[in-house]
């Protein structure tokens, strides 16, 4: 270590005999990005999966509680899985209402079980509540 000048920045053997014989040191071609994929929670199996796989349920800032499809109305959302079985604990144990902090009106009530009565039947075999990977 001495007290003479230091070089701008450190050159690798290579580059200096790329350099020596006229070339260009080669760069590295980037990598591509993955995507970034949102991830929300089941409020009622407690999954984590990718957004556009669950339903969002909201609370307006009028305490309607109701369906959002897009996920680009405004108040408090909360999402469940596209399964009979995570829409009945929802519904039925009142996880909704848990994490609304609020009743379910009758009318709410009645759009959230039409959703719901449209869901088709779960197979034998599919993922039960509560499992996890």
């Amino acid at each position: 270590m001495g007290l003479g000048v230091r070089s701008p920045r450190k050159i690798h053997r290579k580059q200096t005999k790329m350099v020596a014989e006229g070339q260009q040191p080669r760069k590295r071609k980037p990598q591509p990005r993955q995507k970034h994929i949102p991830q929300r929670t089941c409020i009622a199996c407690r999954q984590v999966r990718p957004k556009r796989e669950l339903i969002r349920v909201v609370r307006t800032p009028d305490g309607h509680i109701l369906l959002d499809p897009t996920s680009k109305k405004s108040g408090r959302g909360a999402y469940v899985c596209a399964r009979r079985s995570c829409w009945d604990i929802a519904l039925k144990k009142g996880k909704l209402e848990r994490e609304f902090e609020t009743t379910l009106t009758a009318e709410d009530r009645a759009a959230l079980e039409a959703y719901y009565a449209s869901l088709p039947p779960e197979q034998p075999g599919a993922e039960g509540a509560g499992s996890r990977p």
